[in-house]
């Protein structure tokens, strides 16, 4: 019997099972859980948080490794998960000047990429050269989708007034996801992306960016103390990568056949079902408030 973790999408589980609805008790109770965990780290212990986002993103990219393994690739999935969490953590301890990394944000980030590549890659050959390149390609694939992409929450947390830049963020993802959905479920009918998320709707993108844009204007100006417009810019740049974050997630459950990647959080899922726009969104977003917000 093959050794596939608790948490792991079954390729042999009953098409019954996949069909059934969600635990909506369950449901809200984690999603309550993880709101609470996420606004008092925030409040008070900025290390929590960073902590936190490191062990669900090595938990986002465990999921993504057996997601891969239904298609035959043997990702280098050790050295991925302390790469992962080395990212984030380091980062963010260069960012924010403490701890043993006394060099810039960017030369930490650069140093654990390049040594997470090079460690799955070392990895790998000693099960010989057959696959190599698939399986490889695997590796890098959950380490610039995962680890990478998930290293700029870390750095939009390490700016000045870091916890009001990470609720905008946040609450500009929560805001389209939303929007997307109450609109869409009011007034979608012309599919957006109809091959890869059927449920998808123009009228539902509208309604993101109303939601997005609305929200990060109200932030903008209310927390963090810049114009209006600036809002505007973070709120459509969110709408297009958090929309283009859940479509890449479905795009791959869609090729590995699973309806979940995992089932790890009772009503939602996995980590990676919660995290697909977070993640796709962090590094624009970071890069809009490093240009736009002082002291980014």
């Amino acid at each position: 019997m093959t050794d596939v973790p608790s948490g792991a999408p079954q390729a042999d589980a009953p098409a019954k099972k996949r069909s059934a609805g969600r635990d909506l008790p369950a449901a809200i109770a984690v999603g309550v859980g993880l709101i609470l965990i996420v606004v008092a780290s925030l409040a008070w212990f900025h290390w929590g948080f960073i902590l936190l986002v490191a062990i669900m993103l090595c938990l986002g990219a465990i999921e993504i490794h057996w997601a891969l393994r239904r298609q035959g690739v043997r990702a280098a999935i050790r050295p991925i998960v302390l790469g992962t969490f080395a990212m984030i953590v380091g980062t963010y301890a260069a960012a924010t000047g403490v701890g043993l990394l006394d060099m810039p944000w960017h030369s930490a980030l650069l140093a654990f990429l390049g040594a997470t590549v090079l460690a799955a890659l070392m990895v790998r050959l000693p099960k010989g050269h057959e696959h190599f390149v698939r399986d490889a390609a695997g590796s890098i694939f959950i380490i610039g989708y995962v680890a990478l992409l998930g290293s700029f929450t870390a750095l939009i947390l390490a700016g000045d007034h870091g916890a009001a830049r990470m609720i905008t963020f946040l609450l500009c993802v929560v805001a389209n996801d939303t929007g997307g959905y109450a609109v869409g479920v009011l007034f979608g009918r012309t599919p957006l992306a109809p091959v890869l998320s059927p449920k998808k709707t123009w009228e539902g993108l509208a309604g993101s960016a109303l939601f997005s844009v609305g929200v990060g204007v109200a932030l903008c100006v209310g927390v963090l103390g810049v114009a209006w417009w600036v809002g505007v810019i973070l709120g459509l740049i969110i709408v297009v990568f958090a929309t283009a974050g859940d479509l890449i997630e479905s795009a791959i459950k869609r090729d590995v056949g699973i309806k979940d990647m995992s089932s790890i959080l009772p009503g939602h899922g996995g980590i990676m079902d919660r995290l697909d726009s977070l993640l796709v969104a962090a590094a624009p977003a970071w890069y809009v408030m490093y240009l736009l917000v002082p002291g980014g």
